[in-house]
């Protein structure tokens, strides 16, 4: 006997458009190493022009990252996990965090990129201004904290540049300051009190998979306390990195 309602039931209508996202997604997820455009476009048994809208859309929103002209997954599935409670595997844990709190004194926030966005996804703090920001997930701009230099910064410089072409006027002098910062993060991994926000300042260092940084780690302060306590914000960092650096390694 058939369950009620199931009389008449139709299944449920596919989309192509849809199923050819939700193909790319799992091809590119089951590429370790991450996987070239031709590479997607076979495995789809599709045209490459067909694939590339597609693709560059999934990038452009966060789903996908490209490296060297190979794609990954993006932070934005992360994020997804992250909203809806449940907690991905990561090289960095809320121990890392309560390490680094611990040593530092301060805020310390983990974010990721999702497309022209920052996110704190994970935090250790007693403020409840940075509580509120990492609990319910705000939006904040890139070029406007010590997190997102370091995450521009381990962009792909196309869409680097895409993302500081489109930078809104209010926030147009903050990328002369980004330029000048650029070649030490790149070398460093660290973005040091760029005094890019008025409502404080940080200290953030990148949290990188196979040479790619998909997260920063930041300790965030006014102002004053972070161009204090600078120098030795960036040990701090730089030492409790060491154990998560190791960790991706292993993993």
């Amino acid at each position: 006997m058939q369950p009620e309602g199931a009389t008449g039931a139709r299944a449920r209508a596919r989309h192509r458009t849809v199923d050819r996202i939700a193909s790319i997604l799992e091809c590119v997820a089951r590429a370790r190493g991450g996987i070239t455009l031709s590479e997607i476009a076979k495995e789809l048994s599709a045209p490459i022009s067909s694939v590339q809208g597609l693709v560059n859309g999934l990038v452009a929103t966060g789903y996908l990252g490209e490296h060297d002209r190979r794609y990954s997954l993006g932070s934005a599935p992360y994020l997804l996990n992250r909203l809806a409670g449940r907690q991905p595997v990561s090289t960095v844990t809320h121990a890392d965090l309560e390490e680094v709190h611990q040593r530092a004194g301060l805020t310390t926030v983990l974010s990721i990129a999702v497309g022209p966005d920052i996110f704190y996804v994970d935090y250790c703090s007693s403020d409840p201004r940075f509580a509120y920001l990492a609990e319910n997930y705000v939006r904040r701009s890139l070029i406007r904290t010590s997190g997102g230099w370091v995450l521009l910064a381990g962009m792909e410089k196309r869409d680097l540049w895409a993302y500081l072409k489109n930078v809104g006027e209010d926030e147009q002098p903050l990328v002369d300051k980004f330029f000048a910062a650029l070649p030490e993060i790149e070398q460093t991994g660290i973005c040091a009190s760029p005094n890019a926000s008025e409502q404080g300042d940080g200290v953030s260092i990148a949290v990188r998979d196979n040479g790619k940084t998909v997260a920063a780690v930041g300790v965030i302060a006014s102002y004053e306390v972070i161009t204090q306590q600078r120098d030795t914000l960036v040990d701090v960092l730089t030492e409790c990195s060491r154990s998560w650096d190791q960790r991706s390694v292993q993993w």
